[in-house]
């Protein structure tokens, strides 16, 4: 799939149905918000049901074994909150109040809208990599698994994709912090920033992450003379670009 595969489009938004809300779909009926898991929309840290659906195997099976606890402990058990339709990782949502999770404009994070401040509707594009997409991550010192599937963002402007946006995990000493990136429709980095830190406060730095704005997802390159955390954060701008690359560019 290419960015001119996505010229034309619905007026309304579309939704990304990677593996595990297929799977989320085939156990309780209906597909889910990626807040089911996440904390804010694809990519970004999982929630406590996202945690507990991991430490259970991450698979179809995990869910039974996950249905009577309640990860979000609003009183209501996983199971029974999904199948009422309301958000089991989430406290502000339960059985008798459900509210507004499953509604399509609460899908895309903030980060990601922060950036396109005038644009209301996206496609939404599941990041799923084939054996030939790993193979081609491989080739730029990227290693991708299943495990791996992510959501990018495309905002979309009179039916047209006006840039693309995707955060993705980093790495360092044990501890993790997410990145966004966003491009224009030519996937050019229009800009780069630590969103989620955790303990990792210096991934914050503005410093880590100016050098790749006006730089091409196909050709970045990170510098092989950095170390530590600068090299951490480098490595995951590097991963973004190649999820994009991989995905959007055939």
């Amino acid at each position: 799939m290419g960015l001119a595969g996505l010229l034309l489009l619905s007026s309304g938004p579309a939704l990304a149905e990677p593996a595990f809300a297929r799977q989320y779909k085939n156990q309780y009926g209906y597909m889910p918000s990626c807040n089911a898991c996440h904390k804010d929309g694809g990519g970004t840290p999982v929630n406590r049901y996202g945690q507990q659906f991991k430490d259970a195997g991450l698979n179809a099976g995990a869910f039974n074994a996950i249905a009577e606890l309640d990860a979000d402990g609003d009183g209501a058990r996983n199971g029974a909150e999904a199948t009422a339709r309301s958000n089991p990782g989430s406290d502000r949502s339960t059985p008798d109040a459900p509210g507004d999770w499953l509604d399509t404009s609460n899908l895309v994070p903030r980060a990601v809208r922060d950036l396109f401040p005038d644009v209301t509707t996206y496609k939404l594009v599941d990041a799923i990599f084939t054996d030939k997409e790993v193979t081609r991550a491989a080739e730029r010192g990227v290693t991708l698994t299943a495990e791996d599937e992510n959501t990018i963002y495309v905002p979309v402007d009179n039916r047209r994709p006006v840039g693309t946006a995707i955060i993705v995990a980093g790495q360092f000493e044990g501890q993790q912090f997410f990145v966004v990136l966003s491009t224009d429709r030519q996937l050019v980095i229009t800009h780069v920033e630590a969103i989620d830190a955790g303990p990792l406060e210096a991934a914050r730095d503005d410093d880590l992450y100016q050098s790749f704005p006006g730089q091409s997802v196909e050709t970045l390159q990170i510098a092989d003379d950095v170390t530590g955390l600068p090299r951490a954060a480098q490595q995951a701008v590097l991963r973004a670009a190649t999820m994009l690359q991989v995905r959007l560019k055939p």
